[in-house]
């Protein structure tokens, strides 16, 4: 199996990204007033989230969907282990001298586990369809257009991201015109990242494919999640001296 040199540290960001932005974001929800849109509010961890769609998107593009699929595991496993060392945190009974400080622990790490199931869930489902609606656009295309790709599947990712988390979380606790109120701003807000930071991904993606020597092409892969295995079936190393690898090199999107 081929090594390579900067995957495991593009696999650490995307986890690091993940935690920060679950554990970190929804402790504040605020309000800005922007230009000709009126008030926004939002959960902060909005502005943070996506980058986790953006090198999700990095992932897939240069490594291929199985090791992208490897990432997302590996995000789950430890959203799920933050939220357990949270929830013990917060019920663990506080020293006499830190008993002022528990509502304060409670109410940043104190999620209910109706909220951090769905996150959770959200997670999992809008990484994977991020992942392969990428893969598949990588092949429709022939490698051109990266934008049309990366735009295209976190689009398609955070609208299941999105949808499932606020449906999951806050049905029956929202009206259903706040609840499609709050899950378009987010999703907007999402999504619009995704489109900003298109410069630096093209800068990051052509980097990659050059210093790995790899432009993975997922033509035999199996896209099932429920997998963590890694093969060279259906992939193609660039090579170095080829016209192709060139072009990819000048232009990672085509």
């Amino acid at each position: 199996m081929k090594s390579y040199k900067y995957y495991d540290l593009i696999l650490g960001a995307y986890v690091c990204v993940l935690l920060c932005a679950n554990l970190i974001g929804p402790a504040k929800v605020s309000t800005v007033e922007l230009p000709w849109i009126g008030s926004v509010t939002f959960v902060a961890g909005v502005l943070f989230f996506p980058i986790s769609y953006f090198f999700g998107d990095v992932l897939t593009e240069v490594y291929g969907y199985a090791r992208d699929r490897r990432a997302v595991w590996a995000g789950f496993a430890a959203l799920a282990f933050a939220s357990v060392m949270a929830a013990v945190i917060v019920h663990l009974p506080p020293a006499e001298f830190w008993k002022s400080e528990q509502p304060a622990v409670a109410a940043v790490f104190g999620n209910t586990p109706r909220v951090a199931a769905a996150s959770m869930i959200a997670f999992w489902c809008g990484s994977f369809v991020n992942s392969y609606v990428l893969a598949k656009m990588k092949l429709w295309t022939r490698g051109r257009w990266l934008w049309t790709r990366t735009i295209g599947s976190t689009a398609c990712g955070e609208l299941v991201d999105s949808s499932l988390f606020y449906t999951l979380a806050f049905a029956g606790l929202m009206t259903p015109r706040q609840l499609f109120t709050v899950t378009a701003t987010q999703y907007v807000l999402k999504t619009s990242w995704e489109i900003v930071a298109t410069p630096l991904t093209y800068r990051l993606v052509g980097f990659l494919k050059r210093a790995e020597q790899e432009d993975y092409y997922d033509r035999e892969t199996s896209f099932t999640p429920f997998s963590l295995a890694v093969t060279r079936a259906g992939g193609r190393a660039l090579e170095a001296a080829s016209p192709q690898s060139s072009r990819t090199a000048a232009d990672p999107g085509g």
